[in-house]
């Protein structure tokens, strides 16, 4: 296979979306909408990306950095269209050979299947077309059977182009050697002074080279340039989720209340109620139960398990086969073995539960001391009170008992009973003698 290269573009201000958050950065699925694009070109097999951004988003810049390393990032300043954001990226390709791809970083829904057909040409131009619903200022594709003769933007198109629905997304692919000499030619003598990547059809025509389009599904390359687009991709994004873990045998009677992350991993044999959002690194397997307005991120999840309703299960959660996680019960970074259950109101923080322990309601794992995090550990069989604190480092021995109320600082030994409460006294008739000289006092005061 001809090496593959990938340009990302991620340069735009995205003053549309008015937030502080640069635009490739927004999420989808709980994952920068930059990131799946940089996702799918991996997934095509790209040996170098480069993402080209703009000296106005440090923060764009450190996100692929982390990602990707210093040597993918291409600097488009100042900002002179798209042409020029693509040649930006010359210098950072260095001596590579092979087809290079252009996409974006504000088309979250683009696939590597949807790109992979414009490798097939490995001596011309190819870009992906759609067939709009409303083709609007969309650039039209002019074809002449399957080669396509030009790219004509709206502004410019006459009554008979505009009724053209095939249109452009923007997304090209050539051979690096050729997509360079063409761009080296493009001018930008326009209304905005600007260098359009679209000019390189007809340079490439003019010299001969193949030139031609492929086409995806409009939602596949739509771009998010305001909230009201990315929320539109966000619905989308979940659609295909959705229908997709239906498709697997996964059991949701109102799954469009259910929100699914990218990397969201559910078996068939689960049922999900309404109103559940998985956050990114959520994993669940077959024959679980996730009920009513449960929040899950970073979480494992096994077969038999019961979450909910109103649990939050956080990152570092995992909960073995059987594990009962009921109402308003918040798990992090807590390892629950076998049969274990914690049925309300609990927060169980950084430790370990043991197989078929129970801890009662209102107990909390003291897991911070305004330092450092400690772990609690609490064995097999172990039954810890109702309105318990375990301050950590603490470990409740298998077998052991904690009574209700208590505040354990200490270990506890198996199968001891451990109590960390006031003694309880009581004074004969205080209660109804206090009453009577209440109420006195308040009929005199009338």
């Amino acid at each position: 296979m001809t090496a593959r290269a990938a340009i990302i573009l991620a340069a735009g201000q995205g003053t549309r979306m008015k937030s502080p958050l640069p635009k490739v950065l927004h999420p989808v699925g709980g994952r920068a909408m930059l990131d799946h694009a940089i996702d799918a070109a991996e997934a095509l097999g790209c040996e170098r990306i480069v993402v080209v951004v703009g000296a106005h988003s440090p923060e764009v810049r450190d996100h692929v950095v982390k990602r990707l390393g210093e040597d993918a990032i291409a600097v488009q300043d100042p900002p002179l269209g798209t042409g020029h954001a693509v040649r930006a990226a010359e210098a950072v390709l260095g001596d590579f050979v092979g087809q290079v791809v252009i996409t974006y970083g504000d088309v979250p829904l683009l696939k590597a299947s949807d790109i992979e057909p414009v490798f097939a040409s490995q001596d011309g131009v190819t870009v992906i077309g759609f067939e709009a619903r409303d083709p609007g200022a969309y650039g039209r594709l002019i074809l002449e059977g399957d080669s396509l003769s030009a790219i004509t933007e709206a502004k410019e198109a006459s009554a008979e182009v505009l009724a053209i629905t095939a249109c452009n997304s923007g997304v090209m692919a050539a051979p690096v050697g050729l997509l360079f000499e063409l761009l080296a030619e493009v001018r930008n003598e326009n209304a905005k002074g600007e260098y359009y990547l679209t000019d390189v059809v007809e340079l490439a025509r003019k010299r001969g080279a193949p030139t031609r389009a492929v086409f995806a599904d409009e939602d596949a390359v739509m771009g998010v340039n305001a909230q009201a687009e990315l929320a539109q991709a966000e619905a989308l994004f979940q659609k295909v989720q959705r229908d997709a873990f239906l498709a697997a045998g996964v059991t949701m009677a109102a799954p469009d209340t259910v929100h699914f992350a990218w990397d969201t991993e559910v078996c068939g044999g689960t049922t999900i109620e309404p109103f559940v959002v998985f956050g990114p690194g959520a994993k669940i397997a077959g024959g679980a139960r996730i009920r009513s307005f449960s929040h899950i991120e970073g979480a494992t999840v096994a077969a038999g398990a019961e979450v909910g309703p109103y649990a939050r299960l956080r990152p570092g959660a995992v909960l073995s086969e059987d594990v009962k996680v009921g109402n308003f019960v918040e798990v992090k970074n807590v390892t629950m073995a076998k049969g274990a259950k914690a049925n309300h109101l609990a927060y169980l923080g950084d430790g370990e539960v043991g197989a078929k322990a129970n801890i009662g309601a209102g107990t909390i794992f003291c897991n911070y001391d305004g330092f450092f995090k400690h772990r609690t550990t609490v064995g097999e069989g172990a039954f810890v009170g109702s309105n318990s604190a375990l301050v950590a480092p603490v470990s409740i021995g298998a077998g052991a008992m904690v009574g209700s109320g208590s505040v354990i600082t200490r270990d506890v030994a198996p199968g001891d009973l451990a109590l960390g409460r006031g003694e309880q006294t009581s004074k004969a008739g205080w209660a109804a003698r206090f009453i009577e000289t209440m109420r006195a006092k308040k009929a005199a005061r009338k």
